[in-house]
Order: structure tokens, then C-alpha cells, then sequence
């Protein structure tokens, strides 16, 4: 079931709602949270009901597992134990997520074709298992001592979450699933609830599935081995950018929304990371829920920055590489995290050098960093997006003119007296036409999403007011139009709006993107 469906919005959604709200004042908060879960469940099965069986089992292993490592830590811990748990997590995702790329990859060693596997990946198995992985660690460390089923199972399948996060910190919520004010209907959570969910849906409708038609026909064309043009290879990759944004912020701003009506917070998820100024930056503000699993619960383990700047960088560049393969099974993806190892690596190496360089003087200056941060990023999204390393290849070497500039031939007279002038620069009019770039109306959409993302607050800032997540991290770089949300009647008819629009555009269903990992 997807949150931009009719049959979620207009039928699971409000019975959802009504039952968890009608039982927690008339009968029991137990029974509340009891029908939560079984409604986050059907919420799961409503896709595979076979893989019922999957995450059930493995909320049950789990819980049942962290209360004895939570009991065997009074009495020194259970090393071996914790391993186990560990292990057969690990095992569980690796078996639905990397059995097909592990034997692809021992086949193409060995010559031989790649095996056909048949293995359909259960959605939001990545998400549910870090969360497990993470409460287990805790537990050993004797950091979480939940006792109570009901709440751990809610912890695990909420369903607002669920399928492609945020990554839920146990800390962060479970406490939240005991307050007596969780079963209360109030209308201001209602209303803050609902706009940043009609943000987030708005987000997917509006904006991602708008510019994606930009995107998939240059990725299409280069796995066919078309040679692209540099025009079509940077629209195509600038448009990519803007639509995964859109797409997984959008899904987040939709699930701390969700989460937010039934009076519960999810932690932030993402927090304007095409302002940042640097690669580390981005880091902090991009599925920043993913980062910090990553940093606490394998950087660290890997021995940090605690044995000095060599041993440190190695550990950042197999945190990022892991990082990446965690997003899928293919060299892609490993590629990609690679590359963001090596960007960190050269960012805390020339911090070490220059702890305050001359742009963190003005706010001008630092569009040069900026720049160059958003530019390293989206040659990495090349590799995101690519589906083998030789079509990642074939938009990159378009994208920087390996095969020089060729633009089609009636653009020479459109253009005027610049023609000769590009002529001498090495611009060649010799192409009939770029079949997969647009012109203006491509450029448009780029730009003005890109404007979006740099000059405007992202939704948790523009709802900062109202608490709209369990932290507004702060940003070292202000939006050039710092807006804030208000409960008044002009920003209720503005919202009520937006969701007129993207209501009236939900024939148009599409998967997000983050289903996929």
C-alpha cells in the first residue's frame, strides 16, 4: 500500500485514526497500541502477505533475544550471544538482498553466465533490520531494557516508517509509546500532522514524478549504449538529482507526518543537504537517520578517530563503502560509496590543513565550496542512479565533453552571432537533435528546483514552531527566504490548496524510489 494511493489516503488512513483514538479513550491504551501494530501489519501484508511471516519473526527472535542480552549484561554480558544475534540478522538481509549479486559475482570470476535468482527483496527489510541490529547492540551495553511486547512490536512496524524510514532509534520512541497524551485527539497535532504530510505528498506528486520524466530517458539511452550530447547527460543527471530528493524527502516529510497524527515524532531525516558547503556537511543533513546508524554502530566499532588520521580515514572510506552496498546489490552502488569515502577522506584531510578557510569569512564566498560540494555530489548520483558501471560511464564522459560538445544543427542559427564564438571554443553543430533533452521547459524545472532546495526552509524548518519532528537541526547555512508556518486561516487555505492540486493528480501513482532498497 502506498501513502499515495486512494485506497491509504481516503479509507486505511482515516479508520486508522478513528480506531486508535476511539480505543484509547474508551477501552484501553493497550489495546490501542495492540491495534496499531495489527494494523502496521496489514499495512505490510497488504503488498506480500507471505513476508507476514518474516518480519513477525523476526520482531519476535529479536525481542526475545534483547531482554536476555538486556538480563545477561548484570551479570558481565553475553559477547557471544550479542554475535549471534547480530549474525543472523546480518544473514537474514544478506540471504533476500545480496544471494543474486554474490553468485553474479563468483560467475563473472569464473567466466560463466550469471545464475537466474528468483528472490523478491521484502519491502523495508534494510530499515527494519538496522533498527533490530541497533536495539541489540543497546541491549548488550545495557542501554535498552524494553520489557513490554506490544511497544517493541509498534517500535518495529510502525507503519508510518516502516517501508523506508526514517531509521527509528529505539531511545527515540519508545518512550513516546507509554506517555498518557499519546491517545489524546488534539487538534493542533492534527493540523501540523496533516500539512506535513500534504508537504511530503506534494513533494512525490508535484515535484519528483514532475521532473523524473527529465531523468529516465538519458539513463535509458546511455544503458543502450546511445552516445548522449553534453546537454542531455547534465539534464538528465541535474534532473535525477533533484528527483531523488524530492522523492525520499518527500516520503520522510509523509512519514513524520503520519507518525505526527497519532502523536508520535520521528526523528528529522533531512535537512537541506543541497545548501551544505561540504561533503561532510552534506553527510550531517542527508538521510542523516542512515548516517548516524552508520557512524554509531560501525564507524566507531571500526576504531574511529581514536588510532590516529590514517587508521581514521581508512575507517571512513569502509564506512561509506559498506554504506553504499548497503543501498543495493550491485558495483554501483559500492562505487558510489566509495566515491563519498574519498570525498570525506579529502574533506577531514584539508580541514586538518585549514581548520577555517577563507569562504567561512563571508557568505558570498562560499559558493565556491558550495559549488563544488553539489558538483562532486552529482557525479556520484551518477553511479546511484546507473545501472551498470558502462551506461554510469557513458553519462559521465558526455557530462564533461570526453567526446566533445556537440549541439544540434539548428541551435547555430538560433543563436546568432554567439555561434562562431562557440565554434572557436570547440562546440560543434553537427548533432540532428537531442531526443532526450527538452530545452526550456527541462531547464525551467531544473532550476526552479534547485532554487527550492537552496533558497527556501526545508519542511522542518518552515514548521519549526510546532515541534514538527523530535529535533530541527540547525543549518550553518540560513535559506535566503526563512519562512515559518503559522496555524492561521491564510496558511490553512494555502495548504488546503496544495493538497487540492496533488489530490487531483493521484491517477499518476509511482512507487518511491526507496522502496527499492
Amino acid at each position: 500500500m502506498l501513502f499515495n494511493s486512494a485506497e491509504f489516503l481516503f479509507v486505511f488512513l482515516p479508520v486508522c485514526l478513528v480506531l486508535f483514538y476511539a480505543l484509547g479513550r474508551y477501552a484501553s491504551r493497550r489495546l490501542a497500541l495492540g491495534f496499531l501494530v495489527a494494523a502496521s501489519l496489514f499495512f505490510y501484508g497488504y503488498w506480500r502477505p507471505e513476508y507476514l511471516v518474516l518480519i513477525v519473526a523476526s520482531t519476535l527472535a529479536n525481542y526475545f533475544l534483547g531482554r536476555r542480552l538486556a538480563a545477561a549484561q548484570e551479570h558481565g554480558g553475553n559477547k557471544w550471544l550479542l554475535t549471534l544475534g547480530v549474525t543472523a540478522n546480518l544473514a537474514l538481509l544478506g540471504y533476500y538482498k545480496y544471494t543474486g549479486f554474490l553468485l553474479g559475482t563468483l560467475a563473472a570470476l569464473q567466466g560463466a553466465p550469471a545464475p537466474e535468482v528468483h528472490i523478491l527483496l521484502p519491502l523495508g527489510i534494510s530499515f527494519f533490520t538496522f533498527q533490530q541490529i541497533a536495539y541489540l547492540v543497546d541491549a548488550h551495553r545495557g542501554l535498552a531494557h524494553e520489557l513490554n511486547l506490544p511497544r517493541y512490536a509498534l517500535f518495529v512496524t510502525f507503519f508510518p516508517q516502516l517501508i523506508a524510514g526514517p531509521i527509528v532509534h529505539h531511545s527515540d520512541v519508545l518512550s513516546q509509546f507509554q506517555r498518557a497524551g499519546l491517545f489524546q485527539f488534539r487538534s493542533e497535532r492534527v493540523a501540523i500532522g496533516l500539512t506535513l504530510f500534504l508537504i511530503g505528498l506534494f513533494k512525490k506528486i508535484m515535484l519528483a514524478d514532475s521532473v523524473a520524466v527529465y531523468a529516465s530517458p538519458v539513463f535509458t539511452a546511455a544503458e543502450q549504449g546511445v552516445e548522449l550530447a553534453t546537454l542531455e547527460a547534465w539534464g538528465g543527471a541535474l534532473a535525477y538529482t533533484f528527483q531523488l530528493y524530492f522523492d525520499f524527502s518527500g516520503y520522510s516529510d509523509m512519514a513524520m507526518g503520519l507518525a505526527r497524527l497519532f502523536g508520535v515524532r520521528l526523528p528529522q531525516n533531512f535537512n537541506s543537504p543541497y545548501r551544505t558547503t561540504s561533503i561532510v556537511q552534506f553527510w550531517r543533513c542527508w538521510h542523516m537517520t542512515l548516517s548516524q546508524f552508520l557512524q554509531q554502530y560501525l564507524y566507531i566499532a571500526l576504531g574511529g578517530n581514536r588510532k590516529g588520521p590514517t587508521r581514521r580515514y581508512i575507517n571512513l572510506f569502509i564506512t561509506m563503502l559498506l554504506g553504499g552496498l548497503w543501498h543495493g546489490a550491485g558495483w554501483n552502488y559500492v562505487i558510489w560509496g566509495g566515491l563519498h569515502g574519498f570525498y570525506l577522506t579529502v574533506n577531514h584531510a584539508f580541514r586538518a590543513v585549514c581548520p577555517r578557510p577563507f569562504w567561512d569569512r563571508s557568505p558570498l564566498l562560499a559558493v565556491f565550496p558550495w559549488a563544488l560540494t553539489f558538483l562532486s555530489v552529482v557525479v556520484a548520483w551518477v553511479f546511484f542512479r546507473a545501472t551498470s558501471y558502462d551506461s554510469a560511464t557513458q553519462v559521465l564522459s558526455a557530462m564533461f565533453a570526453l567526446n566533445g560538445f556537440h549541439l544540434p544543427t539548428e541551435y547555430q542559427t538560433q543563436i546568432g552571432p554567439l555561434a562562431p564564438v562557440l565554434s572557436q571554443l570547440g562546440v560543434s553543430f553537427d548533432l540532428a537533435e537531442m531526443p532526450t533533452f527538452q530545452g526550456g521547459p527541462q531547464l525551467l524545472w531544473i532550476a526552479g528546483l534547485g532554487c527550492l532546495c537552496v533558497c527556501f526552509p526545508n519542511s522542518c524548518e518552515l514548521l519549526s514552531h510546532y515541534r514538527p519532528c523530535l529535533s530541527v537541526a540547525k543549518h550553518t547555512r540560513k535559506p535566503l527566504f526563512p519562512v515559518r508556518f503559522r496555524l492561521t486561516a491564510a496558511w490553512a487555505m494555502g495548504a488546503g490548496i496544495m493538497g487540492l492540486v496533488t489530490f487531483s493528480h493521484l491517477q499518476r501513482i509511482s512507487e518511491f524510489l526507496y522502496f527499492q532498497f
